[in-house]
This record gives structure tokens, sequence and C-alpha cells, in this order.
């Protein structure tokens, strides 16, 4: 159990920052941010890296801001 605990900190993460309001994009946009996980402007939040994510934030890449 410890050693999977291990592994998973260990895995590469990524820091998305919301830079811009959703507002006057598509809804589904807006979902996206959502379902990033952002919540308000200049809000930070750390998740995996991987395809789920990386396709997500490429829908949103003009509002986002990703430092990894």
């Amino acid at each position: 159990m410890a050693k999977n605990a291990a592994a998973k900190s260990d895995a590469k993460k990524l820091r998305i920052t919301l830079r811009k309001s959703g507002i006057g994009f598509d809804k589904k946009q807006k979902l996206v941010v959502q379902g990033l996980g952002l919540r308000r402007i200049g809000h930070t939040v750390e998740l995996p890296d991987n395809a789920a994510t990386r396709g997500m934030i490429l829908k949103v890449r003009h509002l986002v801001e990703v430092n990894g």
C-alpha cells in the first residue's frame, strides 16, 4: 500500500491557473473550466499530467495558464 502512495506522489503534476473569465465564451468551455476545478480568476489547481487533463487544457488554453 505504501508503494502505491509513494508512486502516485512522484507522478508528474500540472499547475493550472485561471487567467480569464469564461463569460462570453461557449457554455462547454465554462463547463471544462469547472471540470478542471477552477473557481475564480487567479485560482490555481494541481492536477495529474495525463491525456484527459491535457485535452481539457487544450479546450480552454485561451483562458488558463499552465506551469508544469
